[in-house]
């Protein structure tokens, strides 16, 4: 063991742990990718974000072509891609007398080549968008851009050259990479063609998160987030079955808990293993979920035994939470996440993922015959019966969360998942929630992943089918190739950042759908 102090955080590094996440990378694989098409860029009303991409010629002819000052063209890749972009430049007319000065603007939707960055005003950094501006001085030239990119489209702008000469571009592709192998991914013919192409986007939204960890969005944030992580997992079991890549990952985040023992919420690889500042109640509890379901699609007793302890410390944290009544406390010197949702009140939504990972904690306790379980099965029926008393309001037939007595769509979701109520009455509450339809709704498909689960789980597996196609179907009717982070049917401009510019549109805990569809037969 080992301290190391940051700015805002003390961590406890354990070697052993991180030694163990580093022998588990995982190797990555390489596909040259070549763009499809040149496009340009409509505006449309009727169309996602007011902009378009329309055909305007193959890719193969752009070699015919000589650009100059002020010139410029848009390739479109066919679909989503994840590498390293490399063009073949050359000169045409008389010999380069002066830089090629070229600037480069790499999108995953067709909004990023028609807005300026420059207009951006976002609360997020503006480096998360992807430009690049070039100098060329010798030519011709083979420039392989060193930084990662997660696109469909590239815009190529040639700002100089010279009166004297102009510019060929040709053998322009992607190296893409990802950690996932598709040989390991079981076809699936499924008589609903809509079902068919979710399940197929799940995946490639899964394999474009699959680097080195599981990332949460190869475009922003690029890091290894639990929330994230868990979901990624479930669906990684149905399809590429990487178990390694989940062990490396809950390697990482026991390798780097804080003093208190603290998981947290987000960790980055690079330069160095580091765990950021940020700690959420809930995404904490979900290193105990995550562990839960590697060790029951695995059934890897070593790694259970050395992740338990840090498993057993979030339980332990968590319940220090709790007031006299069993209840987590709701105040302002914490953060859980839940979602996104404006206003949303989390006391009740935690409580619920406190109460879903407990009953997981004890399980695993119960696999390596942990003293500690004890402790949790004596807790558990007390935690419930406060649950029911305190947050249940027979009146409204909902649960409530906070001083305000908020009823939520969160709030219901997670109590489902929590299996504190009997099947018929899950399915009453669930069904009355999408009746009712509460004010304070779904803001992500983090959650909407949460809704379609305890839609299932309370029998109801038509309505989740109908919910997903609504859902996850709209974002392909609006152009997905890949499944996003953010999705609002009724505001589809929603940012919780600002500007839907800085928006990822290849989102980890968008890519459950396959997960869903295989796990349940839906």
């Amino acid at each position: 063991m080992s301290i190391q102090k940051l700015e805002n955080h003390v961590i406890v590094r354990n070697e052993p742990l991180i030694e163990l996440a580093e022998k588990l990378k995982t190797e990555l694989h390489e596909t040259i990718v070549k763009p499809t098409a040149i496009v340009e860029i409509k505006s449309d009303k009727e169309v996602i974000h007011g902009w378009r991409a329309e055909y305007a010629a193959p890719a193969s002819i752009l070699s015919e072509y000589e650009y100059s000052k002020e010139d410029s063209f848009i390739l479109d890749f066919g679909d989503h891609q994840v590498g390293y972009l490399s063009v073949t430049i050359r000169p045409a007319g008389s010999p380069p007398d002066a830089p090629l000065k070229l600037k480069l603007t790499i999108g995953e939707m067709p909004v990023e080549m028609a807005e300026p960055f420059e207009n951006y005003d976002g609360w997020l950094s503006s480096s998360w968008l992807q430009e690049e501006t070039i100098f060329v001085d010798v030519l011709p030239a083979v420039i392989k851009l060193p930084r990662r990119y997660s696109f469909r489209y590239v815009k190529f702008e040639v700002i100089d050259t010279s009166p004297k000469y102009r510019v060929v571009f040709e053998n322009i592709e992607c190296r893409a990479v990802t950690s996932a192998n598709n040989k390991n991914v079981q076809t699936r013919a499924h008589k609903d063609d809509l079902l068919q192409k979710m399940d197929e986007i799940s995946i490639k939204t899964l394999a474009d998160c699959m680097q080195d960890v599981f990332e949460d969005g190869p475009k922003r944030d690029r890091r290894l987030w639990l929330g994230d992580l868990r979901l990624q997992a479930l669906a990684n079991y149905e399809t590429f079955k990487n178990y390694d890549l989940v062990k490396r990952c809950l390697y990482l985040f026991a390798g780097v808990p804080d003093v208190k023992g603290r998981v947290a919420a987000n960790i980055f690889v690079a330069p160095t293993l580091m765990a950021d500042d940020t700690y959420l109640f809930d995404y904490s509890l979900f290193f105990v979920s995550t562990l839960h379901d590697y060790y029951y699609s695995t059934s890897d007793l070593e790694a259970l035994k050395d992740l338990w302890p840090t498993a057993y410390r979030q339980i332990e944290l968590a319940l220090e939470r709790l007031d006299d009544h069993h209840i987590v406390k709701d105040s302002t010197d914490w953060w859980s996440f839940i979602d996104w949702q404006e206003g949303l009140n989390k006391q009740t939504p935690s409580q619920a993922v406190l109460i879903y990972s407990l009953k997981q904690a004890i399980r695993l306790g119960k696999e390596l015959n942990a003293p500690e379980t004890d402790r949790l099965e004596e807790c558990l029926p007390e935690i419930i019966e406060a649950t029911k008393k305190y947050l249940w309001d027979e009146t409204l037939q909902f649960f409530i969360s906070g001083g305000d007595c908020q009823v939520s769509w969160a709030s219901q979701i997670w109590m489902v998942l929590a299996g504190i109520l009997t099947k018929e009455e899950n399915q009453n509450l669930i069904t009355r929630l999408i009746k009712e339809n509460p004010e304070v709704g779904i803001a992500t498909p983090y959650m909407y992943h949460h809704l379609v689960e305890a839609l299932i789980v309370s029998g109801e597996k038509e309505l989740a089918i109908s919910e997903m196609k609504a859902y996850w179907g709209g974002m392909i009717q609006d152009g997905a190739d890949t499944f996003w982070e953010l999705y609002n049917p009724q505001n589809k401009e929603f940012s919780p950042y600002g500007s839907h510019l800085i928006n990822s549109y290849c989102h980890a805990w968008s890519c459950t759908p396959t997960y869903l569809i295989r796990k349940y037969h839906l």
